[in-house]
């Protein structure tokens, strides 16, 4: 069901008109919404997926939620989709704007991952080390919690991956004592 060049069209037709109607900051909050709406409910996504539902229904399933939570703009984009039968691809397209605006206004996302829940602290210090990063110009951090990491964290920036976890280090460990080339000698 991906597509993410269709995905990437629209979220950048959608841009290029929010700026155009100096919407933008406003049809962004209408995105972070509508992303915050799909990843929360899968039922939304397979209801948007589903090929025996009406795209009429699927406006009003739509509409119906959205109600006074976002402007005209993003509302007249979504009839579009269903228009044209591109619904299921909404939440790919909400990805899509939200990485291009974030290009559009030099935000990096930064996504760590620990074993237990991080202060604010460690947030600010994580944000305060990335900015101090050549080329960055601002940082929105975001946290997820993965019990079986059992320590550590893990790190994701633009296309770069730090993996400072004890289930990697484990991991490593198991592997180094599968690939043992002393004992192999030994047979």
């Amino acid at each position: 069901m991906d597509n993410p060049r269709l995905a990437g069209r629209y979220a950048k037709s959608l841009i290029d008109l929010a700026i155009e109607q100096n919407q933008l900051e406003a049809v962004y909050a209408d995105i972070k919404f509508l992303q915050s709406i799909t990843k929360s409910n899968p039922d939304l996504v397979a209801m948007l997926r589903s090929p025996i539902i009406h795209g009429d229904k699927k406006i009003a399933i739509i509409a119906a939620i959205t109600k006074d939570k976002i402007g005209i703009l993003t509302t007249a984009f979504i009839k579009l989709l269903a228009e044209k039968g591109r619904e299921q691809y909404l939440p790919e397209i909400t990805s899509g704007f939200i990485d291009q605006y974030n290009q559009l206004k030099n935000i990096h996302r930064v996504k760590l991952t620990t074993a237990v829940t991080v202060s604010d602290d460690i947030k600010q210090s994580i944000v305060q080390k990335v900015n101090a990063m050549p080329g960055v110009g601002s940082v929105e951090l975001e946290t997820e919690v993965k019990q079986e990491l059992i320590g550590g964290f893990i790190l994701e920036t633009d296309n770069k991956l730090v993996d400072a976890s004890i289930l990697r280090d484990l991991k490593d460990v198991k592997k180094q004592f599968k690939n043992n080339e002393y004992i192999h000698r030994i047979r």
